[in-house]
């Protein structure tokens, strides 16, 4: 079923109180990578719940909310032949539903992990992204909820999130879904010309020669290994490239015995912001 408010949500979900939810969180406009999400999820619990939302408050820029594809139509179509409607729930909410009448963001502090990449390059975006997603366990008090590694960051401050509201879920990060030339998958996607989009897979090539080039390499050679690289690439420009500690995602300077580090990269082209990560060590 397809529920739009989250008070009819809530009343369908007490039949399944004593079994186990899974949810997936999405903003719509779905792919193979979302799919994936969900079939981990009804893999491992009782009953799926999806959401389809996009949520301003994590928007920094009004054209770029403006621009997001909204297909909700489509995307309840996707889930109900790939699932069934069995054990699926569809939560569809209006921005009002949501917010009611004040859409803004509470404020959320995760420790320092908000403070750097995508916090330092969109101010708010992780209060907006903790504000949905706090409204939205509450309203689905899932047992565990999944959530694709191509926004690690993202991932690790729900995790942050979860651990400070003291609620008993259990995300589960799952690995990024690529397109067959290894651009990550994302709703963003749609927006490239046929030339972009392959010429985007450059993306994940730099990222793989990021980490072979990191075995016998320093930290600072590795980056401006990658940046050269960018500076030779015409359609595609280069916002950062950072390496970190992936517990903590603090840009690191030097290498440290059984230490786990993450590439991260933030690229441009056709006017369409594309991120994507990769574990190095």
């Amino acid at each position: 079923m397809v529920f739009k408010t989250h008070k009819s949500l809530t009343q369908h979900l007490l039949k399944y109180k004593n079994q186990q939810v899974g949810f997936v969180p999405t903003m719509g406009a779905l792919h193979s990578g979302h799919l994936s999400l969900m079939e981990r999820a009804m893999k491992d619990c009782d009953f799926l719940v999806v959401s389809i939302f996009v949520n301003p408050t994590q928007f920094d820029n009004a054209s770029d909310l403006d621009k997001y594809p909204r297909t909700v139509d489509d995307d309840v179509a996707l889930i109900y032949k790939s699932f069934g409607t069995k054990n699926c729930a569809i939560y569809t909410p209006s921005v009002d539903d949501v917010y009611k009448n004040q859409t803004v963001a509470k404020n959320y502090s995760y420790d320092g992990l908000e403070h750097v990449m995508e916090g330092a390059n969109r101010p708010g975006h992780f209060n907006g992204v903790g504000t949905i997603l706090e409204f939205l366990f509450t309203v689905v008090q899932p047992q565990r909820a999944y959530f694709g590694e191509k926004d690690f960051q993202q991932l690790q401050i729900v995790k942050k999130l979860v651990e400070k509201l003291k609620l008993n879920i259990k995300i589960i990060g799952c690995a990024i879904k690529r397109e067959p030339h290894g651009l990550a998958m994302s709703s963003r996607n749609e927006r490239l010309s046929k030339e972009a989009r392959a010429c985007a897979s450059f993306i994940y090539n730099s990222l793989q020669k990021a980490k072979i080039h990191f075995k016998n390499n320093s930290i600072n050679n590795t980056i401006k290994m990658v940046e050269t690289l960018y500076d030779q690439q015409s359609l595609l420009k280069l916002e950062y490239f950072t390496i970190t500690s992936e517990e903590t995602l603090i840009p690191v300077q030097r290498k440290y015995h059984k230490h786990t580090y993450r590439a991260f990269i933030v690229a441009h082209i056709d006017g369409v912001r594309l991120i994507d990560n990769m574990r190095l060590s």
